[in-house]
């Protein structure tokens, strides 16, 4: 599933309809991720943690940090040892 970057948020759509999202607020050199959510039709497929990737990969192309304040994201983060260099302590 292709994922989108807009309007600070990484999302995937089928047919014009939101399936999946993970919202972000930029300040400075940091993205703060707010919230992630997948819809049921797509849960157990991955898409909260390609989100996740798709965001960690910006951060590191924009040289930003990333402060987790999703649980889903914060433990996705925190559980791939590859994706360790940009969180934020």
């Amino acid at each position: 599933m292709d994922v989108k970057h807009g309007n600070n948020k990484f999302y995937v759509e089928r047919d014009s309809e939101e399936l999946g999202s993970l919202a972000y607020t930029p300040s400075g050199d940091v993205l703060t991720v707010t919230h992630t959510e997948v819809s049921p039709e797509l849960s157990g497929q991955g898409v909260g943690k390609q989100l996740v990737s798709e965001v960690v990969q910006y951060a590191r192309n924009e040289g930003k940090s990333i402060d987790a304040q999703c649980p889903f994201a914060r433990g996705v983060i925190e559980k791939t040892p590859e994706y360790q260099d940009v969180l934020k302590n």
